[in-house]
């Protein structure tokens, strides 16, 4: 059982994990939100059983909804377990986690944790306590768990593979040879890029007429992100958000995007040069530490929502899009972070823990240690720490 609803950035690396297991001869059931989101992803969860749960973030004065929240959730998967017994219920994070955890430590499930910033997020902190092994996508996390953690990296689909960028512009519909600038705020959008991707657009179409943009604009600004390409003749890929992420970053020139850790996770992979755009309101500011640390290795720029002009913003975009040395060594950093096979690790460390024995488990070998080590040594930095 995969608790993982509520964001793209909890689901999709669980669902990541959801095939690798179906890949190993495996059953998994998706335990996800009620919200719109999850229900449009969870239609690529073939072969999995999904649940929807009600659930309520912790948050300041919502106590008894939380509490009334993970109660119906516990409920839910309890009676689930019943008749579907897990002999694992891994968590990757936010409090729809908290219900299928535990009711699978009751039902005699190992349960693990997954946590994709450098800052792990209150619920798993909390769920730590239940958790037979807890995994991180940065080694700093450690510090913030009781409890010894492994460095696995974060879970990305397997179609998100480097490509050429002609061929993904052909398969969105796109020019093959003329640049792509991709702008995307995280799974609900982001009003903070679109207010400064707006901003920027006029100095980027006068400076480069032939740009393309796709841009992921969430569904409460779809029709007034529109409107401005249309106001200015441009031709654009505007969608609420995108069910081919990785056809988009392949196609990217360049990306405009939040510092959510599966967001990063897949950038890397493909290798996207990118600039972040850290979300300001983010739990304990996590988004912006995660950002500061693939900057610190050179592996993109970062700028401050609400500490930057628009006209500021797109000279920046103008001065990269212009510099193609540029982007490229930003493109070699990221991808040095890259872990394309942390699914697989995962599903390691828990049949381990678990004693799961898998009819043809797949020879694996994480690449995680060696992409940080190396990260760091042409970089060092106070950020790259042992985990706990």
């Amino acid at each position: 059982a995969i608790a993982c609803g509520g964001t793209g950035g909890h689901l999709f690396p669980g669902l990541a994990v959801g095939r690798e297991i179906l890949r190993r001869g495996g059953r998994v059931t998706m335990f996800v939100s009620e919200k719109e989101v999850d229900r449009h992803a969870s239609a690529s969860a073939t072969g999995m059983s999904i649940v929807a749960q009600p659930s309520v973030g912790l948050t300041r004065g919502r106590w008894l909804g939380f509490a009334g929240g993970m109660w119906r959730s516990a409920r839910l998967a309890g009676k689930y377990f019943r008749e579907n017994p897990p002999r694992v219920v891994l968590a990757m994070g936010g409090f729809t986690s908290a219900g299928p955890v535990l009711a699978g430590r009751r039902a005699g499930a190992a349960c693990f944790l997954h946590d994709s910033n450098v800052i792990p997020g209150r619920a798993n902190r909390w769920l730590s306590n239940f958790a037979k092994a807890i995994f991180v996508a940065f080694p700093q996390a450690g510090a913030h768990f009781k409890k010894p953690t492994e460095v696995t990296g974060t879970p990305v689909r397997a179609e998100f593979q480097p490509m050429e960028s002609v061929r993904a512009r052909a398969e969105l519909g796109l020019r093959g040879d003329d640049p792509v600038l991709l702008i995307m705020g995280g799974s609900q959008g982001a009003t903070g890029i679109n207010r400064l991707a707006q901003e920027a657009l006029p100095a980027l179409v006068e400076r480069f007429p032939r740009l393309q943009f796709i841009h992921l604009a969430g569904g409460a600004e779809l029709a007034t992100v529109q409107s401005a390409y249309q106001r200015l003749g441009v031709k654009a890929l505007v969608q609420r958000f995108s069910t081919e992420m990785h056809l988009a970053l392949g196609a990217a020139t360049l990306a405009l995007s939040r510092a959510g850790g599966s967001s990063l996770a897949e950038l890397a992979v493909m290798g996207t040069a990118t600039v972040l755009v850290p979300y300001p309101e983010a739990a304990e500011n996590h988004q912006e530490a995660n950002a500061e640390s693939f900057v610190r290795q050179g592996a993109a720029v970062s700028v401050a929502q609400n500490q930057i002009s628009g006209v500021a913003f797109a000279e920046l975009l103008v001065n990269l899009l212009a510099d193609p040395q540029r982007r490229s060594q930003l493109s070699v950093r990221i991808r040095a972070l890259a872990v394309p096979d942390a699914a697989a690790c995962i599903v390691d460390a828990m049949s381990a823990a678990a004693g799961l024995v898998w009819d043809a488990a797949p020879e694996t070998r994480s690449t995680l240690t060696k992409a940080w080590d190396s990260a760091a040594h042409r970089n060092p930095s106070p950020l790259f720490h042992p985990a706990s």
